[in-house]
């Protein structure tokens, strides 16, 4: 143990991280997409013996080899890790793993919040966090009536978001608004939060609430262990509704809204699985249908490259007025330049 040695490891250094490569491919997973931190514990002779990564505050993408499992390494890498992710500001921290190794991170301190059975299990580092958080929420529940649900990432808030908000609210006493609170999206949560509070203000049987860290986009859903891009939508999807159902029931929800999408795999096996699920809790989904410009479906990521664009037009059809105003408002620059400054902005 003492010739072992933890450190990051640069991105420009091509021999640790085919090495990496390698450790994870023996351990039947793939180097993640999203990650922003790498670190692995070396042997005397500068080779990769364990590797682990972080993204934000989720640690993923672990591995030791098989000729040093037993010696600890793990613990090694988890506190290297959790040293920087407290040097980030990170004292929440969550892990995404391989279910065959989750007994591994319960043994360290973290606590299972959701798993998805033969795949995988999501845990985070404090006792009661998921616990806490659906206390919170049940303080905001409505005890008569008839409670339903919207989660949206709202990148940003458009015409089409609005019609979905407004057909689910007219069809349920109490209508609770879940906005992604993760700062992954080109719009910081707080604009996004801001642009659904003002687009939703006339409707008064709403209620808007933040995620917080447990309902996640699929653009930061680990994908390391899953072996497709549809096998990634339908983990992320029973991910979603076995943590959803916990809010349900903490909030006396009895229906969840979703948009329709036609022309999108993504959001046909998302809502698949959905309808599947929920129902085996007492939940309803109700598909509503996309509210569309020009014979097709108002999308996010048209907005966006409108933006890009300064079709101004566009975006005056596709848009409520507070989102149209807050974009020509000086506020918006930061936004916008952000936009323009990137080469793909359809995305999720």
């Amino acid at each position: 143990m003492s010739d072992y040695y933890v450190s990051k490891i640069s991105g420009s250094d091509s021999r640790a991280m085919a090495q990496v490569d390698a450790l994870l491919q023996k351990e039947g997973i793939k180097r993640d997409g999203n990650l922003d931190y790498t670190c692995a514990v070396y042997d005397s002779d500068y080779n990769v013996i364990a590797t682990g990564s972080a993204f934000g505050n989720t640690l993923r993408c672990f591995a030791v080899s098989s000729e040093h499992q037993g010696e600890g390494l793990m613990n090694i890498m988890m506190s290297h890790l959790l040293e920087h992710e407290m040097s980030l500001g990170f004292s929440h921290v969550f892990v995404y793993t391989k279910t065959t190794a989750a007994k591994f991170f319960l043994d360290m301190g973290f606590y299972e919040i959701a798993r998805v059975e033969g795949s995988f299990v999501f845990l985070e580092n404090r006792r009661n966090g998921f616990k806490n958080y659906l206390s919170d929420l049940a303080e905001k529940a409505f005890a008569d009536g008839v409670s339903g649900a919207v989660v949206m990432n709202a990148n940003p808030f458009t015409k089409g978001h609005l019609y979905l908000v407004e057909k689910a609210a007219s069809q349920c006493d109490h209508l609770h608004i879940f906005v992604v609170s993760e700062d992954k999206s080109v719009f910081p949560y707080k604009v996004r939060r801001m642009l659904v509070e003002k687009g939703t203000e006339a409707l008064k049987n709403v209620t808007i609430h933040e995620s917080g860290p447990y309902i996640i986009s699929s653009a930061t859903f680990p994908s390391y262990f899953l072996k497709d891009e549809t096998d990634v939508m339908k983990k992320h999807a029973l991910l979603d509704a076995t943590v959803f159902t916990q809010i349900a029931k903490a909030m006396n929800i009895k229906i969840r809204f979703v948009g329709d999408e036609p022309f999108s795999a993504v959001t046909s096996v998302y809502n698949s699985v959905l309808s599947e699920q929920l129902p085996k809790a007492g939940i309803e989904l109700e598909v509503i249908p996309r509210v569309e410009y020009n014979s097709k479906p108002i999308s996010a990521s048209d907005v966006r490259l409108a933006v890009k664009n300064e079709d101004w037009s566009f975006l005056e059809n596709v848009l409520p007025p507070s989102t149209v105003s807050y974009l020509k408002s000086p506020e918006a620059s930061c936004v916008i330049e952000a936009i323009k400054a990137q080469k793909n902005v359809v995305h999720h």
